[in-house]
């Protein structure tokens, strides 16, 4: 091996690991959003206590998470809207009812009834029970009912697993 064998080895070793040295972070950066797990709708999140619920009253409550888009974190702020229902007369296994507000029928906000004691959709006059229940023949199926959770606390919070579920069909099918 002669001097100019020397320095054509040496200089294609040197190029290399100047290569690898740059593609790894560019390797890196191009599948971090591949390989980072989405936090979107995957647990549950306390929304509530049950103290702050009144038997048989309505509240709607936020849901606020923070969002990640590739490689942009967004601030949190509030995606969507619930209803929470304590004791609601449709099961008394249950102490709290969550529902989705984003009606079945086209995904328009679901408010709460002049009487109180039901939901309605002004987009299209969908109408509900506070169980959810349909009471007119507009929505395709019930409002969505979400997972909850209650803590063991003495004054238990309540946890939601918060998720979108297409609307305009008659089964509740989730959106990913």
């Amino acid at each position: 091996m002669n001097r100019r064998d020397f320095y054509r080895y040496g200089t294609i070793v040197v190029g290399n690991l100047v290569g690898l040295g740059l593609a790894i972070p560019g390797v890196a950066y191009v599948l971090d959003p591949l390989l980072k797990k989405k936090a979107e709708g995957g647990g549950f999140q306390e929304v509530a206590k049950l103290s702050d619920l009144k038997v048989g009253v309505p509240m709607s409550v936020p849901i606020i998470e923070q969002r990640q888009d590739a490689w942009v974190n967004y601030p949190k702020e509030a995606i969507s809207s619930i209803w929470l229902v304590r004791q609601p007369p449709c099961n008394s296994k249950e102490t709290v009812l969550a529902l989705s507000s984003e009606c079945p029928h086209l995904g328009c906000a679901v408010s709460l009834g002049e009487d109180g004691q039901s939901f309605f959709c002004p987009c299209h006059t969908s109408s509900f029970d506070l169980c959810g229940k349909a009471t007119n023949k507009i929505p395709p199926r019930p409002m969505d009912g979400l997972e909850i959770e209650l803590s063991n606390d003495k004054d238990p919070k309540i946890k939601v697993k918060f998720q979108r579920f297409r609307a305009q069909s008659e089964e509740k099918i989730p959106l990913v």
